[in-house]
């Protein structure tokens, strides 16, 4: 049993009505059949597979169709079954491969043959394929036939580059330009392709199949005839064109895309190496990644793009392309492309795509260490999402504490929000952290209107997931530092995020020491930076979890110029100390020096750092274990 014949020989179009995305060419050719205008000499000129040959057979078909002048061929007639689809081709109609037919000894043959009349036909018709590839000479030789030909001659010429047919050849014809067939055309086209043939193919892959073809109708179906020879009882899904055509799933670029959306490094560092894992080609991520920004880049721009068929993508990869894009600034997603658009220039010919790739990301990574004007509008684009997580009532939490202490100093009438206490806070900065964090001191007159509109107007920035979290975390952690040293020294040394289900923040503590001495008074300066940071309320919950890390260091707060260095450096000493005299001892006597204290901004009141034997805040603080104690004479 033979096998079937390819699907662009099954499916080549017999009239210029079945030909896709040419009606430029095609109308006003059946127009000229139809008035009997046609030229003597034609040039089609294109890219590959998109008609050209194809349009030439059936130009010649029609010019020798019995019923001629007619804009299509009749079908019925022997000429016209002649030159079918299965037909077995006439004798006046002759195709010419000028890749290998282009010399002058061929012109010369052709320019012989050609003063012969057609055996059966009105017209003899030469179809000259790839004519590029004919020589000077041989376009010299045939010049006076093109020219002036006999009446009985029509000249067809198929190129793919029309600038290297010869200017004298080419004013001598009417010349038709072939374009590109369009993605949803192709699209609506492998679908009806598919129903004919019986087997399903998946939304999604459709334009996976038309992305391979380039916009060329028979690359597009060599494609999948590709696929349909290796399609099982469910036909051609997404997982089969992807793997068959080397594409890089959506799932990775998902993941990267997300990872770049949070700043987590090691998620997008941890991608890299799953993409050289699965065997996924660096170059051809690169490519992928390059096209799926370009589509957040028109998502953001358009967020309808998807639904009105801008970007031809299946509907829910639609869904998640918008809900990607609006994690993103467009100055930011602009920036990344460009620098992946670089990246991938720079790969050509690379010895280490994989680095290459890898810097690529470091660079999207880190848009503080750009300093050109991409760089700022990215981080400025950082800063507009995060003061759009933050509610317009972000302070509402505060209020309910000001009717529970009317005697109470300045900074809680001052959270009021009355215009009178507003220069007592100017002069008392170091009395901020002294607002009470719960309402629970008041009396239940006071807090019974306002207990239920507590919990809930926090709940408004619930929406947030844990990436973002992790994204504003070293902010959180800053402000802990300002406020309680021994609180930052939980966060960043013992413990990290674990999880955030809109309302409960969850922390895992790598030993249970710890955890108990943050529960002893450290969760309620940290609820007070959520607050001041985040605008919300949130719960704290602790758990032990051994593998727990902490969270990437901290940089020093940019609001507090004075750093708490674990051992503060001195004050640097006069150059040249000398012996004390009686005037410097009366006059330090009389007035006490000045000396810099870098825990200035620490309270001395703080219970978790009064005087105590080392060994015994080791052990209260971190869950150390004092194994022995030699003592030493």
């Amino acid at each position: 049993m033979e096998s079937p014949l390819a699907l662009y020989r099954r499916y080549r179009p017999e009239t210029f009505a079945e030909v896709i995305g040419q009606e430029h060419v095609t109308e006003p050719l059946r127009a000229a059949l139809a008035g009997n205008r046609v030229n003597h000499a034609y040039l089609f000129s294109g890219p590959r597979g998109c008609g050209k040959t194809t349009s030439a057979r059936i130009l010649a078909r029609s010019l020798n169709c019995e019923q001629a002048p007619v804009a299509d061929p009749c079908g019925e007639c022997e000429s016209c079954r002649d030159l079918a689809r299965g037909g077995s081709g006439s004798i006046d109609v002759i195709e010419i491969d000028a890749a290998s037919h282009g010399g002058v000894d061929d012109a010369r043959e052709l320019r012989e043959k050609a003063f012969f009349a057609p055996v059966k036909s009105r017209y003899k018709v030469y179809i000259i394929d790839e004519a590029h590839m004919v020589t000077t000479q041989g376009f010299n030789a045939l010049l006076k036939l093109v020219e002036e030909p006999p009446p009985h001659l029509r000249f067809i010429f198929a190129t793919t580059e029309p600038d290297k047919v010869i200017p004298t050849i080419r004013s001598r014809t009417h010349h038709y330009p072939f374009r590109l067939i369009p993605p949803r055309l192709l699209s609506s086209y492998l679908s009806e392709l598919c129903e004919r043939e019986g087997v399903s193919i998946e939304p999604a892959a459709l334009p996976l199949v038309v992305r391979a073809g380039a916009g060329s109708a028979r690359d597009t179906l060599s494609v999948l005839d590709q696929l349909l020879g290796g399609a099982g009882p469910d036909g051609v899904t997404y997982d089969l064109a992807s793997g068959l055509l080397g594409y890089t799933p959506d799932t990775l670029l998902d993941d990267v895309v997300d990872a770049f959306a949070a700043g987590d490094g090691a998620s997008v560092f941890g991608v890299m190496d799953k993409v050289i894992e699965t065997g996924q080609d660096p170059r051809r991520f690169t490519e992928d990644l390059l096209r799926r920004l370009r589509d957040l880049v028109i998502v953001s721009a358009v967020p309808d793009a998807p639904a009105t068929g801008l970007i031809d993508v299946s509907a829910d990869q639609g869904e998640r392309l918008v809900a990607q894009a609006a994690r993103f600034g467009r100055a930011e997603l602009t920036r990344a492309a460009d620098l992946v658009a670089a990246g991938l220039t720079e790969m050509r010919g690379a010895t280490a795509p994989r680095l290459l790739l890898e810097l690529i990301c470091a660079r999207v990574l880190l848009p503080a260490a750009d300093h050109g004007t991409d760089g700022v509008l990215a981080r400025l684009d950082r800063l507009e999402r995060r003061m759009a997580i933050t509610p317009p009532t972000q302070e509402l939490p505060v209020p309910p504490a000001a009717p529970a202490a009317p005697a109470a100093p300045a900074p809680s009438t001052v959270e009021a929000a009355t215009p009178e206490p507003e220069p007592v806070v100017e002069r008392e900065p170091a009395q901020e952290p002294v607002v009470e964090p719960a309402p629970a001191p008041p009396s239940p007159a006071a807090s019974a209107p306002t207990a239920p509109t507590a919990p809930t107007e926090p709940a408004a920035p619930g929406a947030m997931s844990l990436v973002e979290v992790r994204r504003l975390w070293p902010d959180v952690i800053a402000a802990t530092q300002r406020k309680r040293r021994v609180t930052w020294i939980h966060l960043t040394q013992n413990s990290q995020v674990v999880g955030f289900d809109g309302t409960t923040l969850t922390l895992g503590f790598n030993n249970a020491g710890a955890r108990n001495s943050f529960e002893g008074g450290s969760s309620d300066v940290l609820q007070e930076a959520i607050r001041e940071v985040v605008g919300a309320e949130w719960r704290i919950e602790t758990i032990i979890d051994p593998g727990a890390t902490a969270d990437a260091p901290v940089p020093p707060p940019r609001s507090e110029p004075v750093p708490v260095p674990p051992e503060p450096e001195p004050e640097p000493e006069p150059p040249a100390p000398r012996r004390p005299r009686m005037a410097d001892i009366q006059a330090a006597s009389a007035e006490p020096e000045v000396v810099h204290d870098p825990d200035a901004a620490v309270d001395r009141d703080d219970a978790d750092v009064d005087a105590e034997s080392g060994a015994d805040l080791l052990v209260r603080e971190l869950g150390a274990q004092v194994i022995e104690e030699i003592p030493h004479q």
